[in-house]
């Protein structure tokens, strides 16, 4: 175990920043054990951090940041039963070929790798895919320690409630130090992108869904078009793959948008123009691979996203009033909408709770203001009973998100137990907890 003292954090975007007074580097698990023992008497808030992909300030702290980047690695895998035990700081994209390497695969991602697996559960990370809740729901056993320095390990059939509660609990019952996953055999996808209108991919969205392992695509602001994105299982071989591909996706693709957002911020006026040309840029496009690899875009362009869980069959009221909206404010974005599905889970946090979802994330390009089109669109969003994504910005606090979740006061009474002295909470969790 290391220590560092105010040494300067910010998050992936850049947006939330802090300097704790000192960041703890740790490597084992009585280590972890140790420190928060230690700190139970003395006070918080103690902050754990995995890649800072999050949006919003859930790691920001003035005081102690806790670094999980040495718990890496596969703890063990039982062949049989398809289940890997995992240490909590392990990033998605190396975790995806540890389980390659083993003939395993997790059964869905996300677009974004570079998570930790803790950090990914507990936000509510999720990806595409109507057969499909989100990651936390591939989990089958946590090992966490509490606010009083004590170890608890639950699952489906040893503290069950418990279990439901703690795979999307914000980090605020303790810190999770190793993950148990259950794994499907590896297989490979198929991708296909393409290029539509928006009322026809509205149409056909039931068959796209439906009939597609996995379905999502993206709207362009001030244009009709969308970008489909599909992708189903195959047998077929790696294919369109090399090196040619990769240096098209990550460098002309991203180092192209990233001319384009820095001339959208310099002249802001530009965003209709540049939205509806990044419209006609898309074109068809197909490639074989292993599916932890084909999950992930790379992300150079940075920005600040939000994202909001609405119920399915609301979704098509949704993106109409979202455009109508951005037509009558003329907003100054150039950023597409993505658009994604899941299934309904069990887990009390989850933003999939109990019912058929789509996701709906906006994006602002960084250092080009958000605030207000955030706002406006978040209005919508609530109006249709939406349901933020823990780790995107969103504006709500303690009662608002009553409302919106069931088991919120169930979630509270754990919370409460599990961390008395609040431990854990940093400014933005006493906010959200109305604390």
């Amino acid at each position: 175990m290391k220590e560092t003292e105010h040494q300067p954090w910010r998050n992936w975007s850049g947006y939330v920043r802090c300097t704790p007074q000192r960041t703890v580097h740790i490597e084992q698990e009585k280590q972890l054990a140790d420190l928060i023992a230690a700190r139970s008497e003395q006070g918080g808030p103690l902050r754990v951090v995995g890649s800072g992909h999050s949006f919003t300030p859930l790691v920001q702290t003035e005081d102690t940041l806790v670094n999980l980047d040495g718990f890496q690695g596969l703890i063990h895998m039982d062949e049989g039963k398809g289940t890997a035990e995992v240490w909590a700081g392990t990033k998605l994209h190396a975790l995806g070929e540890m389980l390659h390497e083993h003939g395993r695969a997790q059964e869905n991602l996300g677009d974004i790798n570079v998570q930790s697996i803790a950090g990914a559960i507990s936000t509510g990370t999720h990806g595409t895919g109507h057969a499909f809740p989100g990651i936390a729901n591939q989990v089958i056993g946590l090992t966490f320690i509490d606010g009083r320095g004590r170890t608890w390990e639950c699952d489906t059939f040893h503290n069950p409630e418990l279990f439901n509660a703690a795979r999307v609990s914000l980090g605020s019952f303790g810190m999770i130090s190793r993950v148990k996953l259950q794994t499907v055999p590896a297989y490979k996808l198929h991708y296909r992108s393409a290029r539509a209108s928006l009322d026809d991919c509205m149409g056909d969205l039931d068959s796209h869904i439906h009939n597609n392992r996995n379905f999502e695509f993206y709207w362009f602001p001030y244009s009709d078009r969308v970008q489909l994105k599909q992708m189903n299982e195959t047998e077929a071989e790696p294919s369109n793959i090399g090196w040619g591909k990769k240096f098209n996706d990550v460098v002309l693709e991203n180092y192209a948008f990233w001319f384009l957002s820095e001339t959208c911020r310099w002249l802001p006026r530009l965003c209709a123009p540049v939205s509806k040309l990044c419209a006609a840029m898309v074109g068809a496009d197909e490639r074989v691979d292993w599916s932890h690899r084909l999950y992930a875009t790379p992300r150079l362009v940075r920005f600040q996203e939000m994202e909001y869980n609405v119920p399915r069959e609301c979704f098509p009221d949704v993106v109409a009033e979202i455009r109508k909206l951005t037509a009558e404010r003329k907003f100054r974005v150039h950023f597409p909408l993505e658009c994604r599905f899941a299934a309904p889970d069990n887990i009390w946090l989850s933003p999939g709770y109990q019912r058929e979802t789509a996701y709906i994330a906006v994006h602002m390009y960084r250092n080009m203001p958000w605030q207000e089109y955030f706002h406006a669109i978040e209005k919508i969003f609530l109006k249709y009973e939406g349901r933020p994504h823990w780790g995107k910005w969103h504006s709500l606090t303690g009662k608002q998100l009553a409302e919106r979740y069931p088991k919120w006061s169930e979630f509270q009474g754990f919370r409460k137990e599990l961390d008395p002295n609040g431990l854990f909470l940093n400014p933005h969790l006493r906010r959200l907890m109305d604390l």
